[in-house]
């Protein structure tokens, strides 16, 4: 890939990390009320294109083999903690890890895992935010593939199910009442008419 065709991706992959970590920080803080599942939902889908597009590239090849000074990147358990509050009683979940080599299911929380791609992100995006765009590529690259990318895609599965939940057992719950009521009726309609 040529130098513009990695900082054009460089400068996709920032701005959707920084669209996720903008995103999970208003969910933790409430802003997404109701709404708090869906929003996950289209944050981590977001994010997961461009992990997605990171998986297609080629492999990020830096000229050295060492990471320039970075200061430590910032503490983020109190999102985590956040987040768990916000999720409450659908934060856990079981996933498979890796169905190709580990088939047993693995208990997951969706802030640890939301957290995990959100630390991935922010390490990467404080090189491209100092002028580095290939090695914040190389980071989320890698990361994508080695963390970031199991996290995301066993969050928006959790999510996913959660939120295709939320819709459809209530219309199978509706779908049931009035079922019943219907029987009801038409109990009362036989007892009416002497059948």
């Amino acid at each position: 890939m040529s130098s513009n065709g990695w900082h054009g991706l460089a400068d996709n992959v920032a701005a959707h990390a920084q669209n996720y970590l903008d995103g999970l920080a208003a969910v933790a803080q409430g802003e997404g009320e109701d709404r708090t599942v869906s929003m996950l939902l289209l944050e981590v889908a977001q994010v997961s294109a461009a992990g997605a597009q990171l998986g297609a590239s080629q492999d990020v090849i830096l000229p050295t083999n060492w990471e320039p000074p970075i200061s430590a990147d910032p503490d983020l358990d109190e999102l985590r903690t956040a987040l768990a509050a916000r999720l409450g009683p659908v934060d856990g979940y079981v996933e498979v890890f890796d169905p190709y080599k580990d088939t047993s299911l693995t208990p997951y929380r969706l802030s640890d895992d939301l957290t995990a791609v959100a630390a991935d992100l922010v390490h990467g995006l404080r090189h491209y935010q100092a002028g580095r765009p290939l090695e914040a590529l190389w980071w989320w690259q890698y990361s994508y593939f080695n963390t970031w990318g199991n996290h995301a895609g066993a969050a928006l599965r959790a999510l996913q199910a959660l939120v295709a939940h939320s819709r459809l057992d209530v219309e199978a719950a509706e779908a049931s009442i009035e079922a019943a009521m219907s029987a009801v009726v038409e109990e009362g309609s036989q007892v009416q008419t002497g059948r």
